[in-house]
């Protein structure tokens, strides 16, 4: 036999393997087999969520405030944290890098940069975030990137209040707290456009 003929039937066996497995996956819903008692099997990983567990991670801060925690800091107190927990990726100011540059406001009349692919490196929290509030989600998540979640809400709130002074937001004598954060009117608040498609090939 040619090896061109052997490569067909390993392609032809190859194609039947896999219509083979599409029909089982499209007959049971992609669902493991049934064990006893039409229980579905497990798959003999995880375990049981604590409810301590979950509450660790249900910390999500929406762009209204829900979810911030008590805490307070002013920009005095943010920069220390910044200059300590921050500065080496994000630049002494903010806005030197090497990483993402977070102080900025050019340009301050209109919203360039979904035009061009060249403009991301220009977007900071200035110029680009619409909502303060969720800078605390943001920073709480996954910063420092050596060491996500290790600040506390109190120099959350710090480093927010640092970062919004040096884009010129709020004064230098700002005290930021979850009632304080959320009266926080963002430059680009009114740049964005809800998305409110509800599937499909709707497109507004």
């Amino acid at each position: 036999m040619s090896g061109g003929a052997v490569a067909r039937g390993r392609t032809r066996r190859w194609l039947a393997m896999g219509a083979g497995m599409l029909a089982w996956g499209c007959a049971s819903g992609g669902r493991p087999p049934a064990g006893a008692g039409g229980r579905v099997a497990r798959f003999g990983f995880g375990r049981p969520a604590p409810a301590d567990l979950v509450a660790a991670w249900d910390i999500d801060v929406g762009p209204d405030g829900a979810g911030l925690p008590p805490g307070r800091g002013t920009p005095e107190g943010g920069a220390q944290v910044f200059a300590t927990r921050c500065a080496a990726c994000h630049g002494p100011t903010g806005t030197e890098g090497p990483y993402d540059r977070l102080v900025g406001r050019e340009p301050r009349e209109g919203f360039p940069f979904g035009r061009s692919p060249r403009l991301r490196a220009m977007r900071t929290v200035g110029n680009y975030w619409p909502y303060a509030t969720t800078l605390f989600d943001y920073i709480r998540r996954a910063m420092p990137q050596n060491d996500p979640g290790s600040l506390t809400a109190d120099q959350t709130y710090a480093v927010i209040a640092w970062i919004l002074y040096r884009n010129e937001i709020v004064g230098s004598g700002a005290v930021m707290d979850a009632g304080s954060l959320v009266r926080v009117r963002m430059p680009a608040r009114g740049r964005f456009v809800r998305d409110d498609r509800t599937g499909g090939r709707v497109i507004r």
